[in-house]
């Protein structure tokens, strides 16, 4: 690897890190200011179980030799030992790390629909058990050679069509709105739980947060073009780059003009949260979307995530930072559209139905199953130590009475 490709693959590697903290940058403006620290805290947490369970058995376990297998042998490279010894220069083991840095975000964003209410240690359990049965297997289905990356092959044999999933539509975002979904519904309603339950605490905060995500999107997306993360190094990088810029914004404006036109104002929260849904949508389409239909589809995503956040109210579920409204709606919607607009293989644009039929399959099953796993990590770790906290402490505030912090120690004088 030249010397170019290294150091593209290391600042990529740590624009996706910085994710994670933008993520809780992100959250911890949402909610109230007595559960900051908790929310952040969560991402964090993230950051500490899945890094370590990543290098240990997690890489292993995220490719397979054959469609038919679940996934890898965790005990295959147990800590990287082979990898080590294969890869006396170190080109490989940087690809390691930057794959870590998904898994870590992906369980971070799961979070957000239990903001306010949830144990910290219990989170860290299910966190973990939960990259290590969903994510590293779906990461070997979706990218590892699994069942979904040979779908096409296997469906439609000459047309060669696979499902395209760039950089984590159905592993990272339907596979995390999914799990939100599931855990929003084992820990149930915060306490008075109604339109207008509460405001972001500290708007700056989610402005800051929401930009370092979209700084970071561009390793996010563009990595992968540089070898020795599986891809060529040739191929569209100007393309991707251009359409991490352009999708999102355009979901800013699809966002704001919904809030407009349903009666309210442009916020600044829904600017962000725009954002963040065209980045979501823009994640397995960025190198398969002409920069026009990228435009129309982070119209489409912006929109229809303002929308999708009110489903919580008619519907009953209670996903406090709307993890369900833009990641799982996001994902959904941006890894079909590839079935009608992908370059080539698209249906209007010069393919046929194989493209929208793998792409709708490749969606639903990631969603089938972390949402059923999710549920019952949830209600088993519910129904022994227990995941949410008193109502009482709910009150008084998480941070208090799970970390024994405060966000913000103002002392008068």
């Amino acid at each position: 690897m030249d010397s170019g490709n290294l150091a593209w693959v290391i600042i990529a590697t740590a624009l996706v890190l910085l994710m994670t903290p933008g993520v809780a940058l992100f959250y911890g403006g949402l909610v109230k200011a007595k559960s900051v620290v908790s929310m952040m805290m969560m991402s964090f947490g993230a950051i500490g179980i899945v890094a370590v369970l990543w290098v240990l058995f997690g890489f292993s376990m995220s490719s397979v030799q054959s469609p038919g297998t679940f996934a890898g042998n965790p005990f295959a490279d147990f800590g990287l030992s082979t990898t080590i010894a294969d890869d006396p220069t170190g080109e490989n083991t940087i690809g390691v790390a930057f794959g870590a840095t998904f898994a870590i975000i992906t369980v971070a964003l799961i979070s957000g629909a239990i903001a306010d209410r949830a144990k910290f240690g219990s989170w860290m359990i299910f966190a973990g058990l939960w990259a290590t049965v969903v994510y590293f297997p779906v990461a070997a289905w979706v990218w590892g050679g699994g069942w979904i990356f040979n779908l096409g092959s296997m469906m439609f044999p000459d047309s060669g069509v696979e499902v395209i999933d760039w950089a984590g539509g159905t592993a990272v975002h339907i596979n995390a709105g999914a799990a939100a979904l599931a855990l929003a519904i084992v820990l149930g309603k915060r306490v008075g739980f109604q339109k207008g339950i509460q405001k972001p605490h500290n708007v700056p905060l989610v402005m800051l947060g929401g930009s370092l995500l979209w700084f970071g999107w561009f390793g996010f997306n563009a990595g992968v073009t540089a070898a020795p993360l599986g891809a060529d190094g040739n191929l569209q990088t100007g393309l991707i780059v251009i359409n991490t810029m352009v999708c999102p914004a355009a979901a800013i404006l699809g966002w704001i003009i919904v809030e407009k036109l349903k009666g309210g104002k442009p916020t600044s929260v829904g600017a962000v949260s725009g954002a963040v849904a065209g980045l979501v949508a823009i994640t397995p389409a960025c190198a398969h979307l002409e920069p026009g239909w990228a435009i129309v589809l982070g119209v489409i995503a912006g929109a229809a995530c303002a929308l999708a956040v009110e489903l919580k109210w008619k519907l009953g579920y209670d996903d406090s930072l709307d993890v369900v409204g833009v990641h799982l709606v996001g994902g959904f919607i941006g890894t079909v559209y590839l079935g009608f607009f992908a370059i080539d293989t698209g249906l209007f644009t010069g393919g046929g139905l194989e493209q929208l039929v793998v792409q709708v399959i490749g969606s639903v099953a990631t969603f089938g199953y972390s949402f059923i796993v999710a549920l019952i990590l949830g209600f088993a770790i519910e129904k022994t130590i227990g995941f949410r906290i008193k109502n009482e402490d709910e009150l008084a505030g998480v941070d208090v009475s799970v970390h024994g912090e405060e966000g913000y120690a103002i002392v008068s004088r």
